[in-house]
């Protein structure tokens, strides 16, 4: 199912656990702007403080996707639902989402939680649960089975992958372009899951780059060092995560902090003051991530009640207010393909 490069521009290395060469991060063209796109890790609700468990597959959450769904078409978002097994196999899940899909609202994804995802050929373990530690084989096997299941769902074929935990491994890459995928979206720039057994991002931009010939395109999740450090923030904060709270000091005395761009445990204001410093850099993409279950109080950590649900949807008001005084819009994934169809080497 091989297709055709989203572009000319030089290939990358064909590993989605590995850095990429400068020469693959991608420039979009200048009439695209600066743009926004959100990302939904759509999903069923576990305790995030125990072992995964094949049995927790409640989809209670789903029920309130309607909700935040209106909230980011607000302020203009197609929102990508990355959808994983028990999801997909929820009617009531699916009749939502199929809604949203029929309207022009959003897009339909793909999100792989191995513990929750047949075949249940593995042992339940910390190391399994990043997909790309599993056998090629094996995670091959899970990937179709629920890449079938949404093209079942949902009448058409998903392009866009995120795997769980962001767990991408050295055969996600062939194994995505193998089964029609276009975009990747499972890199975490900045962040290093090595010592849980996941991959290492930490070297890795929040641009979008090629991966191997081209026909595949990762577009990281946005992560951005602040602080009066930050340009030594690629040295530094690895470092200062070997000795204990000193990157909570660093980041209390305004030195150097690491931020993602998620309403999920990021301080508004440590992300305005992220995206302004990303603006001054000239990055045009940005990418925002969060889990569906945090819709409603008490299914991860980041919403435990009334008044962290409060201020998730004031985290939201807060960074729409900034995009729209720096001018920065919404993108869709069809405006994103058209956009990266057009998209040159940063470093030609």
């Amino acid at each position: 199912m091989s297709q055709a490069p989203l572009t000319d521009a030089a290939a990358g290395s064909g590993r989605l656990d590995q850095p990429p060469p400068d020469s693959a991060y991608l420039k979009l063209p200048d009439s695209f702007g600066r743009r926004v796109a959100v990302f939904v890790d759509t999903e069923e609700e576990f305790d995030w403080s125990k072992p995964h468990s094949r049995e927790e597959r409640s989809t209670r959450a789903g029920e309130s996707l309607p909700i935040v769904h209106r909230r980011l078409r607000g302020y203009g978002v197609d929102p990508v639902y990355l959808i994983d097994h028990p999801i997909a196999t929820d009617p009531r899940c699916v009749a939502t989402l199929r809604e949203f899909q029929e309207r022009g609202e959003c897009t339909i994804g793909t999100q792989l939680h191995p513990w929750v995802n047949p075949p249940f050929d593995e042992e339940v373990n910390a190391s399994n649960s990043f997909p790309g530690n599993l056998p090629r084989e094996l995670e091959r096997a899970k990937l179709l089975r629920l890449t079938e299941t949404i093209e079942a769902a949902f009448g058409r074929r998903p392009d866009v992958y995120r795997a769980g935990r962001y767990g991408v491994g050295p055969n996600t890459s062939d194994l995505l372009a193998e089964l029609g995928y276009r975009f990747d979206v499972s890199v975490r720039s900045l962040f290093d899951y090595s010592g849980e057994g996941g991959p290492d991002f930490s070297r890795i931009k929040p641009l979008p780059y090629l991966v191997g010939d081209g026909g595949l395109v990762e577009i990281p999740l946005t992560s951005a060092f602040v602080g009066a450090l930050r340009g030594s923030g690629n040295d530094l904060y690895p470092t200062a995560g070997k000795v204990p709270r000193l990157r909570g000091v660093l980041a209390r005395s305004g030195l150097l902090n690491r931020v993602a761009l998620t309403p999920e445990g990021m301080p508004l204001a440590e992300v305005l003051e992220a995206v302004d410093r990303l603006i001054d850099d000239g990055l045009q993409l940005f990418s925002i991530s969060f889990h569906s279950p945090s819709v409603e109080p008490g299914n991860t950590p980041y919403v435990r009640d009334a008044k962290d649900l409060e201020r998730f949807y004031a985290w939201w008001d807060g960074i729409f207010e900034l995009f729209d005084r720096r001018d920065i819009k919404p993108a869709s994934m069809t405006e994103l393909q058209a956009a990266l169809h057009q998209a040159t080497p940063l470093h030609a």
